[in-house]
């Protein structure tokens, strides 16, 4: 039987006290043990910043790549082995800056993942820049007339025609777990975005602030498959803030289109040296 225990590491966990990513690591541990997951079942693929500093703090497979990039590591993983429950783990910097290409490659693709955005409105590893989401006119070193206008995640996801969209806070544990659970149980690309505090250098986006503000849509009969609903909800920000499961559809999976796997994932096919050396004399 799977423990939280199980995924506890044993080096430091060097966030700042009180940051909002102690809130995200609990709820994912939680909802891997709730799912059954083994550390060997599961690979988290993150890139470089706080939030990514994630899978350190866990026991399993992790693969630790470059700053927004790791979407497309997961996908590779995910091609050559479909029995592994592939988890990404980047900040608001690296999934919608540096890695917003990716991210558009891969809500197209619907590769079958789960992606972990901490979203904290802020560059929090590098002393507090402003990020594709800080708020319009947030003011930092970086800007200090103010911040334009920022981007929205959920509709852009949802304009990429994303088939699992959520949103959740870090400061509900319970909540956020259930979410994660309901991203890895989605057969296809699940982008989770959460709200996550930082208490070093976004005294704006605090938790009070989220506190007052946020609420389940699922506490108000809301219906997840209603796209025109799903976008309303995105434009959602100020006063009220969605917390739930956004948007959520069915639609072909990437691995499952692929002709090169239509046999089996990569890591159960055979490999013919033979034809690596006649592919190697071509060239």
């Amino acid at each position: 039987m799977v423990t939280v225990k199980d995924y506890e590491a044993a080096i430091p966990i060097a966030w700042c006290p009180g940051c909002g990513n102690f809130g995200i690591l609990n709820a994912v541990k939680k909802a891997l043990v709730e799912l059954g997951l083994a550390p060997q079942q599961v690979l988290f693929v993150s890139g470089i910043g706080q939030a990514p500093k994630l899978p350190h703090y866990t026991h399993g497979n992790v693969f630790n790549g470059l700053h927004g990039r790791s979407l497309p590591a997961a996908t590779g993983a995910k091609l050559a082995n479909h029995d592994l429950t592939v988890i990404g783990i980047d900040g608001d910097g690296g999934a919608y800056g540096e890695g917003a290409g990716h991210l558009l490659a891969t809500l197209r693709r619907n590769v079958n993942i789960t992606y972990l955005v901490h979203n904290n409105q802020v560059y929090g590893l590098t002393k507090g820049q402003a990020s594709p989401t800080s708020d319009l006119g947030f003011v930092t070193k970086t800007t200090p007339l103010g911040a334009s206008q920022p981007l929205n995640p959920l509709a852009l996801a949802l304009a990429s025609d994303v088939s699992f969209l959520a949103r959740g806070f870090s400061g509900d544990i319970e909540h956020l777990a259930g979410l994660i659970k309901a991203g890895i149980r989605h057969h296809g690309f699940a982008l989770i975005d959460i709200l996550q505090p930082c208490v070093s250098f976004n005294h704006r986006n605090t938790f009070q602030w989220y506190r007052e503000r946020v609420y389940k849509v699922e506490e108000g009969g809301y219906d997840p498959t209603d796209k025109m609903a799903a976008f309303a909800r995105a434009l959602e920000w100020g006063d009220k803030i969605p917390i739930g499961v956004i948007y959520q559809q069915e639609r072909p999976v990437y691995e499952e289109q692929l002709p090169q796997l239509k046999k089996a994932p990569l890591v159960k096919q055979p490999i013919d040296p033979l034809k690596l050396e006649a592919l190697l004399d071509e060239f």
